[in-house]
């Protein structure tokens, strides 16, 4: 691991107040009908937390696991599935949860994975966006965050499995 220092970015209470807003946004539009949350493991696991505590609606939650970093700080652009959902979301209003969307590649992949699988609908909810490098077009239904090309951790987000604790989003200084 290089050496470097974790500056913030966002503060708690910055990424507190954005799920809320976030969360009241979602609850208006699926308003009468149950939403499906999907979990991108690990990462987006503080994010879906905390977005499903604030949603007024009835929610239920699971979870798939998919790589495309292994212990780098960029993407390899191959994604791999190491979980996949443990029920069907056919007919199902569906939230795809994700912590950051970077070059989109994960995402697409994930988001044709589970168009095929049927569901009423699917949107995408992410904590950060980082549109800048898009290589991949992904949709972006809500989002809390657009931030510059840095290397966040936090919130979920790590840097070699370290700092996903941090209650806020900061981003990696090389020094």
């Amino acid at each position: 691991m290089k050496e470097h220092m974790v500056k913030p970015l966002f503060t708690e209470e910055e990424v507190d107040r954005k799920i809320r807003e976030l969360a009241a946004r979602i609850s208006e539009d699926y308003a009468g009908r149950q939403l499906h949350l999907i979990g991108v493991l690990k990462g987006s696991v503080p994010f879906m937390a905390e977005l499903a505590k604030r949603l007024t609606i009835p929610a239920t939650m699971d979870f798939m696991s998919c790589s495309s970093y292994g212990g780098g700080t960029s993407s390899s652009g191959v994604v791999r599935l190491n979980k996949d959902l443990d029920e069907s979301i056919e007919g199902r209003d569906v939230l795809l949860v994700e912590d950051i969307i970077d070059t989109g590649h994960t995402l697409s992949y994930l988001l044709n994975l589970l168009q095929d699988r049927k569901p009423a609908s699917l949107k995408l909810a992410a904590l950060l966006d980082k549109p800048s490098r898009r290589t991949c077009p992904v949709e972006v239904d809500y989002t809390c965050f657009k931030i510059p090309d840095v290397f966040v951790v936090g919130y979920g987000l790590d840097y070699d499995q370290l700092y996903r604790n941090l209650p806020y989003v900061g981003y990696v200084e090389f020094v």
